[in-house]
């Protein structure tokens, strides 16, 4: 996945299609970005480059549980990298 806005938008609307929130905040962050425990709260520091907000939410998704009967079809070739990612992983 290109490192673009455009990319960022479109993996921020996949986690909201889930169910997730992901919100942009300050704070003592040590990586780009984190899940609030037991919640569906995303939160990425808001002061990551483009490229590490991307490489961050990427990585959550990996480790999430997502509803593939939920997912439509604007965001099957993402949900295909994510599996694809996971195979390889």
């Amino acid at each position: 996945m290109p490192f673009t806005q455009g990319s960022l938008a479109k993996i921020e609307e996949f986690f909201k299609e889930q169910g997730y929130k992901v919100r942009y905040e300050k704070g003592s962050f040590r990586t780009g970005a984190c899940m609030l425990q037991a919640t569906k709260v995303v939160v990425v520091n808001k002061f990551s480059n483009l490229e590490i907000k991307i490489q961050s939410l990427w990585n959550i998704l990996l480790d999430v549980e997502i509803d593939s009967e939920a997912i439509s079809e604007k965001f099957l070739p993402i949900y295909e990298e994510i599996l694809k990612s996971k195979t390889v992983a």
